[in-house]
């Protein structure tokens, strides 16, 4: 697994490498998170290691539209509330975290944290509804279906 390789391989105190976050389905991070890292590997990564939602002041944009086309929430939250989640958890680490997609809300209850986050609606409905791009598609199955089985046979077929 790519996730940070030579920081988890070469650091043993690595975030990614201690037992109190093991399991973590939210990743906590800093500002400009997924800058530099737009190939849909780096996304790939983060979700095949368990990670559900992202939060961070602010994310690349290739790498954000990368995260949401696979079900990846990133969470885009002000400076000051990103700051106070890495505290929180620093100091608890197994701080529970709340993200709401349909309020468009992150919440730490416990740590007495919470903000919005933007998300277009698409987006959004996308996110609610697991749909990836060929979840998109298959909504309209049955007209595919209907306009290939119409189609002359010595054209391309997806049969």
């Amino acid at each position: 697994m790519g996730l940070f390789s030579a920081w988890r391989e070469n650091e043993r105190d690595f975030v990614l490498n201690r037992a109190e976050h093991a399991g973590a389905t939210i990743l906590v991070a800093g500002p400009s998170f997924g800058v530099g890292s737009s190939r849909e590997h780096a996304v790939w990564a983060l979700e095949d290691y368990g990670f559900k939602a992202i939060i961070s002041p602010r994310f690349g944009d290739i790498f954000r539209n990368n995260c949401t086309k696979v079900g990846l929430v990133p969470v885009t939250v002000q400076a000051a509330v990103g700051e106070a989640l890495l505290c929180a958890v620093e100091a608890d680490p197994t701080l529970e975290i709340t993200i709401d997609v349909e309020r468009r809300t992150v919440e730490a209850p416990a740590a007495g944290i919470s903000g919005t986050f933007p998300i277009d609606d698409f987006t959004q409905y996308r996110l609610l509804n697991g749909l990836d791009d060929i979840g998109l598609s298959l909504r309209h199955e049955s007209d595919i279906s209907a306009y290939e089985a119409e189609r002359p046979d010595f054209l391309p077929s997806t049969a």
